[in-house]
């Protein structure tokens, strides 16, 4: 049986911009795409820690420090907001059993301050 497990987090970055007027997406400061092994176009799930919001975009290489919502998803955020971004896998039980997701910690301006494999047992 497959079963969908975390991937990777971004921990507690801050939104940097919103536009309502761009198309769809979410524009991610390339080293943390790096860093959290997301690719162009994936899929995320998005964490408003301010309000409680969450929703589904996908990934868009953005500039450094950026974390920029775009498009309708924009009304669920405001600049400053705190957010965990996540990616999830599918994985079969046996595989997911060994899996570590990435957890990336990053600071008010979207800095890595640190970067692990965490150990969830």
């Amino acid at each position: 049986m497959m079963i969908q497990i975390l991937n990777s987090k971004i921990e507690r970055a801050v939104t940097t911009k919103v536009n309502f007027n761009q198309d769809e997406g979410f524009l991610i400061d390339k080293k943390l795409i790096d860093a959290a092994k997301l690719r162009q176009f994936q899929k995320v799930e998005i964490y408003n820690l301010n309000n409680g919001n969450r929703f589904s975009t996908f990934v868009i290489e953005g500039t450094d420090g950026e974390i920029s919502v775009n498009g309708a998803a924009a009304r669920l955020v405001q600049k400053g907001d705190l957010l965990i971004i996540a990616s999830y896998v599918h994985l079969d039980e046996k595989d997911a059993e060994s899996h570590q997701p990435k957890i990336v910690f990053v600071d008010e301006n979207n800095k890595i301050v640190i970067k692990e494999e965490n150990d969830w047992n």
